[in-house]
């Protein structure tokens, strides 16, 4: 597959990507972390040179590519060790989902300040008693009149705080059938009712988590996204990408955490040699450099395929760039604070933290108990025990 072979246009994306972040670097968001902030300034720069909106209609702003392009942004941030989580959420999945399905006037009112970075939008999908279970959901919406009432809870919801809407996942009655089926709302921050409590994080991150009320949140007709009949295909229409993104966040993550191991080991010495000349040390670090490479082969494959409207082949692919690049990560942090010893466990070098934060890419946005039973049922037509 010719396009997994990276085009000249996307080597100089990810180069001058690579520029940007090498300008801001972990020292920066580790300071926005400590003082409570918001890594505002990379992400206005971001926005300025066109990253953030790179994959949505340039028709509204957006640079007209797609996950190939958008993902490669978010991989070289993170390897600069800066990446931006509400990229994941904003851009990838409202945005595409908007771009998709949205009307004339949702287009224009959300995509080019989507892209130019000046609003985002949040996205409410998981809910306490729900898991991985999106069949669970219990947020419901009714039609009153020409209105929408929501009801529900949702939890663990990246940047609401930040965030001028929440592209909220809910559930109506068919009324053919009587079940509940998906529905995608748009629900302003400020809409009456709509509540947010901030969930207290082992994990230290720029974008907090937050528990969701949705007490009777009256909407107006068109804060509903798309059809209501085909809800289901537009949420995984946000959810693909999603996964693509989440698949670079953790490549990016683990190609910082490698470098800062390969770094040190060519310089430290203990024996004779440094300490990158012995097997037990470099190996490792060989293996966590090559299975980062094929989840990236397999991040690009399920960007390709999502990009060339193949959303049922991007499903599985995607599923399984989410799972090798959590995979990868894992390891590839672990590795490299092995390296350093005790100085990897050190703020100086910067690597402990992410030890927490790089699990984060096997348990969200899907864990990868989810993605094995999605590939044995799906891929394999191995039979269901649930």
């Amino acid at each position: 597959m010719t396009a997994l072979i990276e085009t000249d246009e996307h080597k100089a994306l990810r180069s001058a990507v690579a520029a940007l972040g090498k300008r801001y670097g972990r020292a920066y968001l580790t300071k926005v972390i400590a003082d409570g902030g918001h890594p505002d300034e990379l992400w206005s720069e971001a926005a300025k040179l066109g990253y953030l909106g790179v994959n949505l209609p340039e028709a509204y702003g957006g640079g007209g590519g797609g996950m190939a392009e958008l993902s490669i942004v978010l991989e070289e941030l993170g390897a600069a060790g800066c990446p931006l989580l509400m990229m994941v959420v904003s851009p990838a999945i409202c945005g595409t989902v908007i771009a998709r399905f949205g009307t004339d006037a949702q287009k224009q009112q959300w995509l080019p300040s989507l892209a130019d970075g000046t609003r985002t939008m949040a996205f409410g999908i998981t809910e306490p008693d729900a898991g991985s279970n999106s069949h669970r959901i219990t947020t419901t919406a009714r039609r009153d009149g020409d209105t929408w009432v929501l009801t529900g809870r949702k939890v663990f919801i990246s940047g609401v705080d930040i965030a001028d809407a929440t592209l909220v996942v809910g559930r109506m009655e068919d009324a053919r059938t009587g079940r509940l089926k998906p529905c995608l709302f748009i629900v302003p921050r400020d809409a009456d009712g709509f509540e947010r409590r901030q969930i207290d994080m082992e994990l230290q991150g720029a974008e907090k988590q937050f528990e969701l009320t949705l007490d009777d949140v009256r909407l107006p007709a068109d804060a509903l996204v798309g059809d209501e009949d085909a809800g289901l295909l537009q949420l995984f229409a946000g959810l693909n990408p999603e996964r693509v993104m989440t698949a670079a966040f953790a490549i990016g993550m683990g190609r910082y955490a490698l470098s800062k191991a390969v770094e040190y080991a060519r310089e430290r010495t203990v024996w004779k040699a440094p300490i990158g000349a012995h097997q037990a040390i470099a190996h490792p670090l060989a293996q966590a450099h090559i299975e980062l490479e094929l989840a990236r082969l397999m991040m690009q494959k399920a960007a390709f395929l999502y990009d060339s409207g193949d959303d049922i082949a991007a499903g599985e692919a995607a599923n399984m760039a989410k799972y090798a690049a959590g995979e990868a990560c894992v390891k590839a942090v672990d590795q490299a604070v092995h390296t350093l010893g005790g100085n990897g466990l050190t703020r100086e070098f910067g690597l402990a933290s992410l030890i927490t934060a790089s699990r984060v890419s096997r348990i969200a946005p899907v864990s990868r108990e989810m993605i094995l039973n999605y590939v044995s049922h799906q891929t394999l037509g191995l039979p269901k025990s649930y």
